[in-house]
């Protein structure tokens, strides 16, 4: 079955066309770093324009690269929700339109679903289930208990900013380039990761849920004090935003560490299961590699760990197998969604 994801819910486009939810056999994305990163971040009005000017060349590129024409497409697979409605308007409106041009069904995906089905995409050996879910990206970090492909509970949540946003903005407070992520590692590697008093933030009675907004503030304060009277960022050493961004990255990845273990205990899940482009990030990966041996480690395999829509024609393909049809042309976007 030859299945045509669409994705569009922030600042990539993408399309691809995988095989059976697994076999990948194109994955085109159109990335839009060049044009937000003036800006610091992404600007949604702009990110549709840029989605408009791409779709057609994206898609074709990736029917090309697979070998296939539209005539061949069995199921289109497109994220719905969530991420920037505009954005995500875009792509559910391509997708119905070539749903109705070539009377294939449509199916609509919930994009971090699919984040946490990419690991699963390149994964030889079955998935033991229960698993934990652990997503975390620019704008969402969360621990999902995982029964099954397509079913989930959510567990724990951030309340303020998401893993990735941290990133981008205390990046930002040390003058860094966007996106934040990759600099902040970088950077890192060069650090002292216990150089500032540093504590990740805790909520009264939900153990599993995260805050980065204090984190975030405590290295804000560490750079001008809290009367803004110390150094600006801008004056800042390589050598101290070196310790900051290793001391910051620590912190923030011992807290989802802690926090994915105590949840895999409460659940007992062997099978700890990533997703998000914050887990590009190798100190992550060795983290966990380290103080989590007895678990199987499942991690996104490059080019699936950024937006992508491999991953949502991986997952519309298991999901239009359990419904047996494809969605109604009345699917809205939404920019908010619960699993």
């Amino acid at each position: 079955m030859l299945v045509l994801g669409i994705e569009s819910t922030c600042d990539e486009t993408g399309c691809s066309v995988v095989a059976d939810g697994k076999t990948i056999l194109s994955n085109v994305v159109s990335s839009q770093v060049k044009v937000h990163e003036e800006f610091g971040g992404v600007v949604p009005e702009l990110a549709c324009r840029q989605h408009i000017d791409v779709f057609i060349p994206v898609l074709d590129r990736a029917l090309k690269n697979a070998n296939v024409t539209l005539e061949d497409i069995d199921l289109i697979a497109v994220a719905h929700a969530p991420g920037l409605i505009g954005a995500v308007l875009l792509g559910l409106n391509v997708a119905k339109a070539l749903s109705v041009a070539t009377d294939t069904p449509f199916m609509g995906v919930n994009h971090v679903e699919a984040h946490l089905y990419a690991p699963i995409m390149s994964c030889d050996e079955p998935v033991e289930f229960p698993a934990l879910g652990v997503v975390l990206s620019g704008g969402h970090t969360a621990l999902v208990l995982m029964k099954d492909i397509g079913e989930y509970q959510l567990i724990g949540e951030t309340i303020d900013d998401a893993l990735g946003e941290a990133f981008d903005k205390v990046a930002k407070m040390m003058s860094l380039p966007y996106p934040g992520g990759p600099e902040i590692e970088r950077l890192a590697r060069e650090g002292n990761p216990h150089s500032y008093p540093l504590k990740a933030g805790t909520i009264k009675g939900r153990p599993l849920h995260f805050s980065f907004s204090g984190l975030k503030t405590a290295v804000l304060y560490s750079f001008k004090g809290q009367n803004a009277k110390k150094l600006a960022a801008e004056t800042l050493s390589h050598s101290e935003k070196c310790n900051m961004a290793a001391t910051f990255q620590r912190v923030a990845f011992e807290d989802i560490l802690k926090k994915s273990l105590k949840a895999a205990e409460l659940y007992r899940c062997k099978t700890l299961i990533f997703g998000g482009g914050v887990t590009n990030n190798q100190a992550l990966r060795q983290i966990f590699k380290e103080k989590a041996p007895d678990h199987r480690l499942l991690w996104p395999s490059p080019g699936l760990s950024l937006d992508n829509a491999a991953m949502i024609a991986g997952l519309g393909y298991h999901q239009y197998q359990k419904r047996g049809s494809g969605c109604s042309l009345d699917l809205e976007a939404q920019s908010r969604i619960q699993f």
